[in-house]
């Protein structure tokens, strides 16, 4: 059997996110000679997995990277944030190393074509897939392109070396094989572990220890969703499970908010930070995303159904529109967060946060 079928065979998946068949990645990579970017940015809010491929399976990586990307016509760049330890690493092993800003959007896929052609690190629209070959907003040819994510990268090269039933005697039908997870926040022991689809939440949590009185989880850093912990230790590390609560694998990231700080004040820090990574070029990145980061701080300021409606409102006008899923993943977190905490914003309300006490003490903190 070929790699391809292998990787096929397997159920190999994307790790960075979108979960996208690497079988078929990796069959038009070789289909059309595609050039190789391996994204090592940890480009979500509280990723560290590249960080940790890169250091501890270096090697294996980059025998993925050359099974992807063979013969000497094809280039090989590692991705990483300009400035990171990751990208000193690489650059210390003597690899091509592409800087990219430390900006959120600069890690997305076509962001990184576009930086690896000698154009900015955004965002760019996809007429098809740029692994067959392009061209850019400005007419520019863009020869065909494969970006994977370096688990990802690394995952190909244990299938090529293991095999599939190997491969798949972790996790579950749907969604096999090992798979890191990053859980950091409010815990006692952050970092990246070794899991599986499958494996109860209730574990992966007890081996980082939250934070007593630890409420609710980001899951899935801003694409994702929040959700409450009480819920997640009912459930297991799938797809099917944490659609019950709205989230998904996503990116392999377990966020504990600080049990010690208000949930609302929180949410509007991400939302702010998400409307300072606009990569200016279309509306609901620019306007859109700042908007929404706004409704939420006066909901913050004046709490009740006014305010709220104008969350939700901004929140429905953004999925859909965008050069990328960026503003898609913001609305859908913003809107987890609205319904999640309801409670806490009816408490509010009536002049009480039920974290800090009153609103006027809170606020004077």
């Amino acid at each position: 059997m070929s790699l391809v079928d292998d990787l096929h065979a397997a159920g190999l998946t994307g790790r960075g996110g979108a979960a996208f068949s690497t079988g078929v990645k990796v069959d038009a990579a070789h289909d059309h000679g595609a050039h190789l970017v391996v994204n090592a940015c940890d480009g979500e809010i509280g990723a560290a997995k590249d960080a940790f491929v890169v250091e501890h399976h270096l090697e294996e990586l980059l025998r993925g990277a050359h099974l992807v990307a063979p013969g000497r016509r094809r280039t090989i760049r590692f991705a990483a944030h300009r400035g990171s330890r990751t990208a000193a690493l690489l650059t210390a092993a003597g690899l091509d190393v592409l800087d990219v800003p430390g900006r959120y959007v600069s890690s997305e896929e076509s962001a990184l074509v576009s930086a690896a052609q000698g154009g900015l690190a955004r965002p760019m629209t996809k007429r098809r897939p740029f692994v067959t070959g392009g061209r850019d907003a400005d007419g520019r040819r863009v020869p065909p392109t494969v970006v994977l994510n370096a688990e990802t990268v690394w995952r190909v090269a244990q299938v090529a070396e293991h095999g599939p039933t190997w491969f798949r005697s972790f996790g579950t039908e749907a969604e096999p094989g090992p798979r890191l997870v990053t859980l950091t926040g409010a815990v006692s022991w952050p970092g990246v572990l070794e899991t599986q689809a499958g494996t109860p939440l209730a574990e992966l949590l007890a081996a980082a220890e939250p934070a007593r009185g630890a409420e609710h989880v980001v899951v899935g850093g801003l694409g994702g969703a929040l959700v409450p912990l009480h819920r997640l230790r009912a459930l297991r590390w799938s797809s099917d499970d944490l659609a019950r609560v709205g989230a998904s694998l996503g990116p392999g990231i377990l966020d504990l908010l600080d049990p010690q700080r208000c949930p609302v004040r929180t949410v509007a820090g991400y939302l702010r930070y998400a409307a300072g990574e606009t990569a200016g070029q279309c509306g609901p990145c620019m306007f859109g995303v700042p908007a929404l980061a706004g409704a939420w701080d006066r909901l913050l300021a004046d709490p009740g159904p006014a305010a709220t409606h104008e969350v939700r409102r901004h929140a429905g006008l953004l999925p859909d529109r965008g050069a990328c899923r960026f503003p898609d993943g913001v609305s859908r977190f913003a809107a987890s967060a609205l319904q999640v905490l309801g409670p806490h914003l009816d408490a509010h309300a009536v002049g009480t946060c039920p974290t800090e006490g009153s609103l006027a003490r809170a606020h004077h903190a």
